[in-house]
Parts: C-alpha cells; structure tokens; sequence
C-alpha cells in the first residue's frame, strides 16, 4: 500500500478570542494546524462490493420510477400501452429503449397485447402491485421520520438553513422521498417547511426551527448510549472504525489519526463559520458532516460525485471527496457500476449503530423480484430455441444492432 506524508506548519490558535470581560462566545475550539497530507492506494473489499442494495440501486432507480409513471397513469389497473411512456426514457433515468428495459424484468412488467391494433401493452405483476402498495403504506406510517431526515439535510446548510429545490431533488433517491413531497412541498410537508426565492432565480426549501430546539448527530446519540459523551459542545468524540482485511496505516499516518481523533467534535448541525478551514478541526467537520449525511440515506451510501453538489451549501472544501480517501477506516469507495460509490463502514459492520431506513426493507424485496427476472428469461429462451439452429441468426427485426448489444449488456446486469 502506497502512502506519502507531508506535515505543514505547526501552529496553535484559538478559534474564538474574549470580546469582552463579560462576554464570551458560547463555544471556543483549539485548532492545531498539523495537516498531514495522506495518498493510499485503494484497497478492495468484496465485501462492501457486493452489497446487493447498494449496486443494484443503479437499475432499481429507474425501475421504481419507471412504475411509478405507469401507476400514475392508470391507478385503477395499472397497465398502460407503450406509446404512452415510449418517449420517457430521459425524464425516468433508463439508459435503454423504454419497451428494451420493461421486457428486461418480466418479474415486474408483464406484456400483453392490447385491446386495439395488437400493439403491445404492459401492466404490473401482481407481486410488483403489492409491493408498491407495501412502498406507499411506508410512506405513511413513517412520514414523520421521513420529513426529519430531510429537516436535517437541510439544517445541515449552517445559518441559512435553506436549500435549492434542485439539489435535494439530485438527493431524492437516496433520502427515500415520495415523488409528492418535492413536487407539492406546502401540501405534504410540515409547517416548518417553506419555499423561499434564492440567488439566481432558483426555488429553495428552508426550515424554520425553534432556538432553543437543538438537533444531535447519529454520533452523538450512540456515543451519549454508550456513555462516552455527554453532548457539550467542543467535547472531544471520536469516530468508530472498522479497518478493511489487509488495510493497515503507517506509523505517521497512525500518530496523526490518533491526534485527530482526539480533537474536539464538531456537529454538522452546529455553526461553523469560525473554524480555520486549514485545520485538523475543520476536517473533522467534514467528516463528521460526510458520516451523517450517508447515515440519514436509504443504503447509507451514494455516488460521490452526487455529493459534489453540497459543497458551497454546507461549507465543505473544494476538495472534499479527498476526505473518503484519506479516513478508509470509517468509508469505502467502491469502484463497482463504473463509478465511485462511497459507502459509511458504520451502518454494515455495526448494524445496532445507524438507523435503518424506513424504505430499505422494501427496497430490498423490489431487488428480490427484480433477480426473478432473470430466471424467467433464461426459460424463456430455451422454450423458444429453435430445433434446427444450423447457422441460422435468428434476430428481432425491431432492433438494430446497437440496441442488441445494449440489451446484452443490460441482460449481464441482472
């Protein structure tokens, strides 16, 4: 395992300084500048890669809401013929051909001919419909969770407490909202909640909270259980770790995490506009901010590049995706689906720690009938084999050859 490691400048200051003899600010940190600059090289853990919930997210997505869209459409029989979402394929996320995705899960699409001109229809399973009932009864009976992890998302934002409608829409997915909630936000949400004009002409969301209403981080709830903390601010709080099999620090780089360990707790939910953000404090902010966030989400984990979008929003550096590379032993960057997804070791080596998420049960059964699909196809080749196959190239003269190879690749997926 490759690392280099660079300490800058050691210096102490105070954070916040006496403005007066009678008064003081209400918290006061002691930032030590003792950046060590850390590369290390990946390490794979087949573990956290094959994690079912998490990679199979990326084709769950459009399937829900693919089947949302036919739901909507048709309430009462939940069936709807092609033409009418042939052409959704962009708003829904699907990377294929509409009709190409559906008769890639027939588990959960079934298709029939329609009633005029033979053109093909397609309407839930029967076990697709009573999961979808199933989704929607969680989204009543745990409405109430639901709306506080998004209150928290956005409380997380420091004084101004607000967030551009754009952004927790890219978040939608992964805070498990109902499709409802963003699109008739007075109606469904608290009184708390408020749509605000920002900057540049964008819709944002904020929230309205009582002074004297004080939110703690997951953090700060399992450590005040187990004793270790007792919730004032600036006390020092460390995070759990869970090291990946054969992942192992060199002695510097495990002299400065202990120090860094040691360093006062700054929640996500508290201000920090007076931390030097070239200090070991301010990046445990960030990672303090970082764990929370992926501890409110559906699988506890999320593309890293869709984080990206909260930097200026929550006060975090350019830089910060630096911060899952440099603490491997609180996340994991799994490099599966040709992307970086980072994922909080916490929620899957402690499972009593993080909260689960109300939609992950159900999101777990959709992934079961999805993998349905895939036995169900391979009959449904060999039924239709023909006898003598010589060298005949049997093909669906509705698909180019493009669409074929796309289809295999989807088909792999499965």
């Amino acid at each position: 395992m490759a690392m280099i490691v660079r300490r800058s400048r050691n210096s102490v200051c105070l954070l916040h300084e006496v403005l007066s003899s009678s008064h003081l600010l209400p918290c006061s940190y002691i930032q030590r500048q003792t950046y060590v600059d850390v590369y290390m090289k990946w390490k794979k853990d087949s573990f956290f890669d094959s994690i079912d919930t998490i990679h199979r997210s990326v084709q769950l997505k459009p399937l829900i809401a693919l089947k949302n869209c036919i739901v909507s459409s048709s309430p009462d029989d939940y069936c709807v013929p092609i033409s009418a979402i042939s052409k959704k394929g962009l708003e829904l996320g699907i990377p294929i051909k509409v009709a190409m995705f559906l008769r890639l899960y027939p588990s959960v699409f079934e298709e029939f001919t329609g009633p005029k001109y033979n053109l093909p229809w397609f309407r839930l399973t029967q076990r697709a419909v009573e999961l979808d009932r199933e989704e929607r009864e969680v989204y009543v009976k745990f409405k109430d969770d639901i709306i506080l992890r998004l209150k928290k998302l956005i409380l997380m934002s420091g004084r101004e407490k607000m967030l551009p409608l754009k952004v927790i829409q890219g978040l939608q997915w992964y805070l498990g909202l109902p499709d409802e909630f963003l699109r008739n936000p007075e109606d469904n949400l608290d009184k708390c909640f408020r749509l605000v004009e920002m900057e540049d002409g964008l819709k944002g969301l904020a929230v309205n909270v009582d002074g004297s209403e004080r939110f703690l981080s997951m953090m700060q709830r399992n450590a005040m259980r187990r004793g270790v903390y007792s919730g004032v601010e600036g006390e020092v709080l460390e995070f759990q770790l869970f090291p990946s099999k054969g992942l192992r620090l060199k002695r510097k780089i495990a002299d400065w995490f202990d120090e860094f360990q040691r360093l006062p707790y700054v929640s996500p939910y508290e201000d920090y506009s007076g931390l030097d953000p070239n200090s070991d404090t301010a990046e445990k902010r960030v990672v303090g901010v970082l764990h929370e966030l992926l501890s409110l989400f559906v699988e506890h984990a999320a593309e890293r590049k869709k984080l990206l979008c909260l930097r200026k929003h929550f006060g975090l550096p350019q830089k910060v995706h630096k911060a899952f590379e440099r603490h491997p032993y609180i996340f994991y960057l799994s490099l599966n689906n040709k992307t970086c997804t980072a994922i909080l070791k916490e929620a899957y080596c402690d499972r009593g720690a993080i909260e689960q998420h109300p939609l992950a049960k159900v999101r777990k059964k959709y992934i079961s009938l999805m993998k349905e699909s895939a036995d169900i196809l391979k009959r449904k080749r060999l039924n239709n084999r023909p006898h003598d196959q010589g060298n005949m190239n049997i093909k669906d003269l509705d698909y180019t050859d493009d669409e074929e190879v796309k289809l295999q690749q989807s088909s792999s997926a499965l």
